[in-house]
């Protein structure tokens, strides 16, 4: 797990930070290896998950996910090293809009939640198949939430087409923009999780972000998905 951080460290953090500060979103560069891709597919069908979302039930979109009961400690890894890193962003979001900061350790960050009654976990493995999609959404869990969020594509684009990663942000009294990004097995894509601070004429104002997944055309997609806060 130790090489989870390692790499997490190596990546180019100051532009990730760039990237986020100006489109709401950043490529972080390779995460896991194919192998350990393979491995987070497969506890699809043997992990210990608290439940099971059919998206069509809910008009959420098409597709399903599982939330982790207990998470794989490849993915606790991955968390715990991602956050520090995505909170001095965060922190320097918080600053900007007058808000208080974030703690700077994921665990501080988890009790924080608990205090408000949101103590189950939130991390969770997502899957695809031909004609499914996700609706533009934001992960909202309680009355904390993190500003940040990331996922994980655990399958090599060969093997589908389409499913790109998709998000919105809605600007005040202007039409809405859009990114999509698409990522490389064992990359992810860190983002904000419902707005951010957008630098104006008259100093900062928040924008209103949104993410989905475009409609799959064939075959099978799968990805991890890193929320650093829990749900009621």
């Amino acid at each position: 797990m130790s090489d989870v951080a390692e790499r997490v460290d190596r990546l180019d953090w100051a532009h990730i930070n760039a990237e986020i500060n100006a489109y709401g979103v950043s490529r972080t560069g390779p995460l896991f290896t194919p192998e350990e891709c393979a491995a987070l597919r497969e506890s699809y069908d043997t992990g210990d998950f608290r439940s099971r979302i059919v998206m069509a039930r809910h008009g959420f979109g098409s597709g399903e996910y599982k939330y982790f009961a207990t998470i794989p400690g490849l993915v606790d890894a991955l968390r715990a090293a991602i956050y520090p890193h995505a909170a001095k962003i965060a922190n320097g979001w918080a600053e900007r809009l007058g808000e208080a900061p974030y703690p700077l350790d994921l665990g501080q960050m988890l009790a924080r939640c608990h205090a408000e009654g949101q103590t189950r976990p939130t991390p969770l493995l997502l899957k695809y198949g031909a004609g499914d999609y996700n609706c533009l959404h934001q992960d909202i869990y309680g009355a904390v939430a993190f500003p940040l969020q990331l996922v994980v594509l655990l399958t090599d684009p060969a093997e589908f087409e389409g499913g790109a990663l998709v998000l919105t942000e809605q600007r005040p009294r202007m039409q809405s923009r859009a990114e999509v990004v698409t990522l490389r097995q064992g990359e992810g894509a860190l983002f904000a999780t419902a707005e951010r601070p957008k630098r104006g004429t008259k100093g900062d104002y928040r924008v209103k972000l949104r993410h989905g997944v475009s409609r799959i055309i064939s075959g099978e997609r799968m990805t991890l998905g890193v929320i650093f806060h829990d749900a009621a």
